[in-house]
């Protein structure tokens, strides 16, 4: 078993920690400021993002949803995906299946993932 805490510390910066990686899935929290760019590419990874607070749109090529506290958004591996439209800082948790860069090409992967 494993507890993650999570601080409450205000969105400031773009910031993304993972808190924890195992195999099959890795979980990380995400916060974006208000008004903030959100930079993310798609991933190889399918992703399930949890919202704990702020509002937002979550958008990609076939609509648009609300990012609000408790909404769960699934966005499928390869998916084009941002947040837009962030009223108030948006908190997120983030679940990759399975890990973060599991499904990325070697060449694409930095040495430090290689192991």
């Amino acid at each position: 078993m494993h507890e993650i805490r999570l601080g409450d510390d205000a969105a400031e910066a773009i910031r993304y920690d993972e808190v924890l990686r195992v195999p099959a899935l890795s979980v990380g929290r995400y916060v974006l400021p208000a008004s903030a760019e959100d930079p993310q590419q798609p991933h190889t990874e399918d992703e399930i993002y949890l919202v704990r607070s702020g509002r937002g749109i979550l958008r990609t090529p076939t609509g648009e949803v609300a990012a609000v506290p408790g909404a769960m958004l699934f966005v499928p591996a390869g998916e084009e995906h941002r947040f837009v439209e962030i009223e108030e800082p948006l908190d997120v948790i983030v679940v990759f299946g399975p890990a973060e860069h599991t499904n990325r090409p070697v060449e694409h992967k930095d040495i430090k993932e290689r192991g």
